[in-house]
């Protein structure tokens, strides 16, 4: 048989669109990759929505953020409004409050994606803090995530930045404020706080280059920066696998689940569509920053009940705890000619510090006292790392603390109560509300790891009491599933570690110190049920086995 006669015949598309397709994946490659990708297993949970919810978030800020970018100008100029607002008409305002204002009303379809673009603002900032404690609550954070999760704090914090350069463009009052309390903070820094004022915003407060800055940073750095921050992170994912939940057959070694191709990616493209229907729902039912209603920014007056996008109001609430006197004790001095602001400077720092410090560090913080350096692809049940849980929710107590402070003169203003209580009431929850919550948050998770250890060793409570033939009195327990019984039993419960000497045979000060906060993280541990114990509770005589017949019913509750 000749050569030739065996020789394969090249595949010949019959469409044109098939042999485009064929030409630029000979060329680029893209059926390899799109194979490979494409057989990549996810696990099927309700929780891993919210990572995807910020996704699509940040999709449809792109797009609505594209159209609102073709009317307005980032422009401080002094100009009078002519527009269809008639309150409005012969105001002096800048520039960039008259676009705003005719993107608003003179723009067709422009005051819905002004609106589209801030609710999904504040939903892309909102499911990706949700996302990062799902992540945290449940230890995917652990190796090989650690550098996964700075990336999820980095992308934290220009959301946050994203948000608030957003915030500040219409130039309207409500915004300038915000702007105002950031120059008062960066005035606070000492040495070198006025110059940076000078220089970001043109001169002195509010200058006349601001707007155009934050524009700048609004549409090309900081989404740039987000759109990095994303690819290296879906990379990671696809590199480390995915997390799953603990259940039968589910190990550290393998993924069950379904493929991205074609059933996620089926899933995915359907709940885009969901998102973004939600979002144009709420865009076109509810009014949010209505700029109209505070005018143009001026810098004389200070328009109360005003607060900023929620996921600033933590640094406002700060501020509005921070005393300026206790007792004959100042926060102001002036040392050598320069004044030190630290009623400003401490609040505005130094807890959105500790928050990122402990967030970025808190993986190998982890990983120190418990020395686990093992790979870990299978979850945690929040309950069954009582301690990290505990942490968790004190953390978010304390920044619900301050988020709330940020609108104390409305809680008194509704609540008809003084604003001075209101204070000293958040300033008492701002240092003991953490503890409260560790406490009562560890309490639970270890009440519900015994209750699990209960229906793992006795079954599930059935409410039917029925009376042995010898008189006693029992209620009737049925039996679990094997999913429901490895759900709770199936964890791992370490111990605390003892201080382990060094290679000298020293047991260091550092190594002391680890030990100590192992005690503290296990000590209150509860283990699982064993197999002797599940065999032992299961095979003595178990309540399940008992028929409910109708002489018992008679005397079940």
């Amino acid at each position: 048989m000749s050569a030739s006669s065996t020789a394969e015949v090249p595949f010949v598309p019959k469409t044109k669109v098939g042999r485009i397709t064929d030409f630029v994946d000979e060329r680029v490659g893209g059926s390899g990759i799109l194979r490979e990708f494409g057989r990549k297993v996810f696990p099927d949970h309700w929780s891993f929505m919210f990572g995807e919810v910020a996704l699509y978030s940040f999709v449809i800020l792109l797009m609505s953020g594209t159209f609102l970018t073709f009317f307005f100008d980032p422009s401080m100029a002094e100009t009078h409004y002519s527009g269809s607002y008639t309150p409005l008409t012969n105001v002096e305002m800048s520039v960039a409050y008259n676009s705003s204002l005719n993107i608003s009303f003179d723009v067709r379809g422009g005051l819905f994606f002004r609106q589209v673009h801030h609710w999904a603002a504040l939903l892309f900032v909102a499911s990706l803090g949700v996302h990062m404690l799902r992540v945290f609550f449940t230890g995917a954070f652990r190796k090989p995530r650690e550098m996964n999760w700075v990336v999820g704090g980095v992308l934290l914090i220009l959301a946050m930045a994203e948000g608030f350069t957003g915030y500040s463009l219409p130039d309207d009052l409500l915004s300038g404020n915000g702007l105002r309390i950031i120059d008062g903070v960066i005035k606070s820094i000492p040495v070198i706080g006025t110059y940076i004022s000078f220089f970001l915003f043109g001169g002195e407060f509010p200058g006349t280059a601001i707007i155009g800055r934050l524009y700048v940073l609004h549409i090309l750095l900081v989404p740039a920066m987000i759109l990095l921050m994303i690819v290296i992170h879906l990379f990671m994912v696809v590199v480390h696998k995915h997390t799953q939940y603990p259940g039968p057959g589910r190990n550290d070694g393998n993924v069950v689940g379904y493929p991205l191709g074609p059933v996620y990616a089926a899933k995915a493209g359907g709940f885009f569509f969901i998102v973004f229907g939600v979002v144009a729902l709420m865009a076109a039912m509810f009014t949010i920053n209505p700029i109209w209603n505070y005018g143009p920014y001026d810098p004389s007056p200070v328009s109360a009940g005003t607060q900023p996008d929620w996921y600033i109001g933590f640094v406002d609430g700060a501020l509005r705890l921070m005393p300026g006197v206790v007792n004959d004790f100042h926060f102001e001095y002036i040392i050598f000619g320069h004044v030190l602001t630290l009623n400003v400077l401490l609040p505005a720092l130094v807890p959105a510090g500790i928050i990122f410090t402990v967030l970025f560090t808190y993986p190998w913080i982890e990983r120190w006292i418990t020395k686990d350096n093992r790979e870990h692809h299978v979850l945690d049940r929040p309950r069954n790392a009582p301690t990290r849980t505990a942490i968790g929710v004190a953390g978010f107590t304390w920044y619900c603390v301050m988020w709330a402070a940020a609108g104390s003169d409305l809680i008194a203003t509704h609540f008809h109560v003084a604003l001075n209580d209101v204070t000293y009431w958040l300033r008492t929850l701002f240092f003991i509300g953490p503890i409260i919550a560790f406490m009562v948050t560890k309490r639970v998770a270890l009440a519900l790891q015994r209750k699990d250890r209960e229906i793992a060793l006795h079954g599930r409570e059935t409410g039917r009491i029925v009376r042995l033939p010898h008189g006693e009195f029992i209620e009737v327990h049925a039996p679990l599933d094997d999913y429901k019984q490895y759900k709770l039993v199936g964890f791992e419960s370490p111990s605390p570690l003892a201080a382990q000497p060094n290679e000298h045979g020293v047991v260091t000060p550092n190594e002391k110190r680890r030990a100590a906060l192992s005690k503290w993280f296990f000590e209150d541990r509860v283990a699982p049920a064993t197999p002797a114990e599940l065999e032992a509770a299961h095979g003595h005589g178990h309540h399940e086995a008992i028929e409910s017949s109708e002489e018992h019913k008679s005397l079940s509750h």
